[in-house]
């Protein structure tokens, strides 16, 4: 899984200088248990419409990942609030891992036209974390695999000089439908031709 191998690399080069060493190496090692499904799925949406990848690309699939996985820590985090019940030290730790994760995923994404998608990912999930504090209602918590596989998608097409349409963009949803797909789900083949097939649809579009 060579694109597995890419995603580790860029998200790990993405955070290489964070100091203290520390701190780098908590991260290193969140990122080395992670699920790289997202950035996984960004390769694979650029290559399905494109045909092949470039350096670029891995730059955009760590962007989508390190955001991911500081949003899914936050999610965590105020879910366990170990301020109250656990080790606030780590806790405070873990945090700020959470905050120069998602910040150094926007720096990745910052200058590409997958930049407003991420704003909109992280907007829509703190809407959605008040509304299971106001609600209860815990189906609130899937949104953000849902968009982030979304994000994903409009990553990897745009690196491509794709639009992505709402039928692409559905294709990252239903991925999600049940938490991250798996990254061989992803390089199954599959996906890739699902996409492909819309991007070729919207261009054969009048």
């Amino acid at each position: 899984m060579e694109e597995v191998a890419a995603v580790r690399r860029a998200a790990l080069a993405g955070v290489d200088d964070v100091e203290p060493e520390r701190l780098r190496d908590r991260i290193t090692a969140r990122l080395d248990d992670a699920s790289l499904a997202p950035g996984v799925l960004t390769l694979v949406a650029a290559t399905a419409t494109r045909g092949h990848t470039v350096d670029s690309d891995d730059d955009r699939a760590a962007g989508v990942q390190l955001i991911y996985e500081g949003l899914a820590l936050t999610r965590r985090l105020a879910h366990d609030d170990p301020w109250t019940t656990g080790d606030r030290d780590a806790a405070d730790l873990d945090i700020l891992i959470a905050d120069i994760l998602v910040s150094r995923g926007f720096y990745l994404l910052a200058h590409t036209e997958a930049a407003d998608a991420a704003v909109d990912v992280v907007r829509e999930f703190g809407k959605d974390q008040t509304e299971l504090r106001t609600t209860g209602d815990a189906d609130f918590d899937g949104n953000l695999e849902a968009d982030v596989c979304e994000l994903a998608v409009v990553a990897g097409v745009t690196a491509a000089g794709h639009t992505p349409t709402p039928e692409l963009k559905a294709v990252g949803a239903d991925l999600a439908a049940g938490g991250l797909p798996e990254n061989a789900t992803l390089l199954n083949g599959e996906v890739a031709d699902r996409l492909s097939g819309h991007t070729n649809q919207a261009a054969a579009d009048p």
